[in-house]
């Protein structure tokens, strides 16, 4: 079975954007890229948070990041996402200015995601939060997917073999 996949908002920013002049962030937008070709191997989803993102901006750029996402399916926001998300602020694990991301973490906790991709390493790819996060979820009754960069979801994980 394929591993489920949620695809946050730097993902399809980095794979769509233009190269960029930052060799980190250029390295970062190859990684994702050559992660991209390789998405067949997982089930990918996303959520209306994710295109709202994607859409803000500039046009052109949302364009791109849109039809990146065209033919990902979207998850449905419930009110225990919604829930879980405000516990993860109100407990002080993430601040009221990451509400969104909180949004991810909870919609793919409560999706049963296995893994919520991101580059986006303040607030979600973050192991000094991380670890609260997950306890927190836990004592609501919830398992956090893994949270990593593509470079990090590599290789065979994702094969029909798991």
């Amino acid at each position: 079975m394929k591993k489920r996949v949620y695809i946050e908002t730097t993902i399809v920013s980095y794979l769509t954007a233009k190269p960029s002049r930052d060799v980190v962030r250029l390295a970062h937008q190859q990684i994702t890229r050559e992660w991209w070709e390789h998405r067949g191997r997982y089930a990918l989803c996303a959520s209306q948070f994710v295109l709202d993102e994607a859409a803000d901006g500039d046009p052109d750029a949302a364009g791109r990041r849109l039809a990146a996402l065209q033919d990902v399916p979207i998850l449905g926001v419930s009110t225990e996402a919604r829930a879980l998300a405000k516990t993860f602020v109100e407990q002080g694990i993430l601040p009221e200015t990451a509400a969104i991301d909180a949004l991810h973490l909870a919609l793919a906790a409560v999706h049963e995601v296995d893994v919520l991709l991101t580059w986006n390493g303040r607030h979600l790819a973050n192991a000094a939060i991380l670890g609260d996060i997950g306890r927190l979820a836990r004592r609501e009754g919830y398992e956090m997917p893994i949270v990593c960069t593509p470079e990090e979801l590599t290789g065979d994980e994702g094969s029909e073999h798991d």
